[in-house]
């Protein structure tokens, strides 16, 4: 479970600078790399976006780590 955990976090991660770059300097990593809305580009936001939601557990598993 470790393993998703820290592969999922990096995804999020990688998302999350590509959002910085886009709100700063108006540039989308992922469209200059893979194409505009490409499918290979759809994937890699799909995969981010799922890694984003799956994130929304840790918020529980922090709350159980303080309790132990």
């Amino acid at each position: 479970m470790k393993g998703l955990d820290y592969t999922l976090l990096v995804i999020g991660i990688i998302g999350a600078i590509n959002w910085g770059l886009i709100g700063f300097f108006r540039f989308d990593l992922v469209s200059f790399l893979f194409g505009d809305m490409t499918l290979l580009t759809r994937i890699i936001y799909a995969v981010v976006g799922i890694a984003g939601l799956y994130m929304i557990s840790y918020f529980g598993r922090i709350g159980n780590e303080d309790e132990a």
